[in-house]
């Protein structure tokens, strides 16, 4: 793999003023989850600090929006700053895992996500409710949430309910394995000897997720991508031993 590392640090500001909205977002990638959060819509602020705390972000984020004709422009200009904050902060993308996938249950709801930081925008978004509103908030924008942050993100975007009956616990579940897939993307794999020593792409610098077999078990793979996402990066040899 490359032996970069990105040497500033992976943060980003992003404001964005129109007629409708006017927001500002900070982001820190790696970070300890603290948010602080205040769009006007209470349902999104609960799922943006969940996003910010399970992926362990530090996010700073106000919107001041049309609330008095609906959420529509709020929710979606506050996807798009998101998706523009994160590729901003990622940088070159040097180093980074690339890939992310992650499954969070939420009571009786079980949802699923992939990501893929390759530079190319696609939503799949596989998830039924049956409520049409949360408070104040739209159940039908949280696809188009994800529609506007991925394509702001360049990123290939998978999200599925596998099970689930409540609204709340099924996009709470959504949110969380948003997060809890992108920070598994982002993470920076340093030099490692357990990776090969050239996968990176044409594009940015990418690393390819590998999987690495210890010569001591002969057991097959024994690296399948598990982290440390405090540090941002692979668990030591010694806890990937088995």
């Amino acid at each position: 793999m490359s032996k970069r590392e990105q040497s500033a640090p992976r943060s980003a500001q992003v404001s964005r003023k129109t007629k409708e909205t006017d927001i500002r977002i900070s982001l820190a990638l790696d970070g300890s989850g603290e948010s602080r959060i205040n769009t006007g819509i209470p349902f999104l602020d609960h799922m943006l600090e969940l996003f910010a705390r399970h992926g362990l972000f530090d996010l700073e984020l106000e919107c001041r929006g049309d609330l008095e004709i609906d959420d529509h422009h709020s929710v979606e200009d506050i996807a798009i700053c998101l998706g523009q904050t994160f590729l901003k902060a990622l940088g070159d993308k040097a180093g980074i895992s690339r890939y992310g996938m992650s499954l969070v249950p939420m009571d009786e709801a079980l949802c699923g996500a992939v990501v893929d930081l390759s530079g190319r925008f696609y939503l799949v978004y596989q998830v039924e409710t049956r409520r049409a509103r949360i408070g104040n908030f739209s159940v039908e924008l949280a696809e188009h949430f994800w529609k506007s942050f991925a394509e702001a993100l360049k990123c290939n975007l998978h999200i599925n309910q596998l099970h689930g009956r409540n609204t709340h616990h099924i996009l709470e579940g959504t949110f969380k394995i948003g997060d809890r897939t992108l920070g598994p993307g982002t993470v920076v794999f340093y030099a490692d000897p357990h990776f090969e020593e050239d996968l990176s792409t044409e594009t940015g610098g990418l690393m390819f997720f590998v999987q690495y077999t210890g010569p001591e078990t002969g057991k097959g793979p024994i690296y399948d991508g598990r982290f440390n996402m405090k540090e941002r990066k692979p668990l030591s040899e010694e806890n990937l031993k088995v």
